[in-house]
């Protein structure tokens, strides 16, 4: 099954990954930490599902943003929720790895979970240079990733909200993965997890630099809300992390 068709028919499901507890407490907080300050500045969303950061960082000052998702299911649930709470951006049905000329650039870039859907290397170098065709020169591109180095074998992230295994299934940029949210009920969707070389090699090829890999932390926030405690088997095998570079 495609992204395109896991993501339409997870649909308005989605909206509720961001209230489980690695979402709430690590995630999230991480990622706008990351990308920091987007006041006037614009913003181009790919890969961006039900809209949660375009949202979040036209309400935190950017001047313009537009998302964009390979699901018509996930871009139906953002249309929707703009019309409930208008905030300007806008969004648009397209696949990245084939992604429409764009009549301008932007200031910053986000890709979170989009990487990980590319089939091989070749369509992992057609999304890079998709993405730095949407950033301006000297712009940042901002990623968000199951993380390499996380060990199937190791502690898992079930008591944070996620199930993370194995298909058996090998592909180029390397194994494949069905992660379930969960949910009531549970969602599963299926991806690849690259390895950290091939986001390197392809992001660089694409004309990217300055690539610094980036940990996510818990929040003060969770911290408080469930103990240090709680937090252990997150801290000893990260299952997400995050990567910026520049234009």
């Amino acid at each position: 099954m495609s992204a395109q068709q896991q993501y339409d028919e997870i649909g308005e499901a989605y909206e509720g990954f961001k209230a489980l507890p690695l979402e709430q407490y690590v995630v999230v907080p991480s990622f706008l930490a990351l990308v920091g300050d987007v006041r006037g500045r614009s913003v181009i969303d790919l890969a961006c599902g039900t809209g949660f950061y375009s949202r979040e960082f036209r309400r935190r000052g950017a001047a313009e943003v537009l998302g964009i998702d390979i699901s018509g299911e996930m871009i139906a649930v953002a249309r929707q929720l703009e019309e409930s709470e208008p905030l300007g951006v806008r969004y648009e049905v397209g696949d990245v790895a084939e992604l429409r000329p764009l009549a301008q650039r932007f200031d910053i870039a986000l890709a979170v979970q989009l990487l990980n859907y590319a089939e091989d290397i070749t369509t992992t170098e057609a999304m890079c240079r998709a993405l730095h065709r949407g950033v301006q020169p000297g712009g940042e591109l901002f990623l968000l990733n199951q993380s390499p180095d996380f060990r199937f074998d190791g502690p898992t992230p079930e008591r944070y909200g996620f199930r993370s295994e194995l298909t058996g299934v090998e592909v180029e940029t390397g194994p494949q993965v069905r992660t379930t949210a969960l949910l009531d009920p549970p969602v599963s969707f299926i991806a690849n997890r690259p390895r950290r070389d091939v986001y390197e090699k392809c992001l660089q090829a694409a004309g990217f630099r300055e690539l610094t890999w980036v940990p996510m932390t818990v929040s003060e926030a969770g911290e408080r809300a469930f103990g240090a405690e709680f937090w252990a088997e997150f801290h000893a095998n990260p299952p997400l992390e995050m990567l910026r570079c520049r234009a």
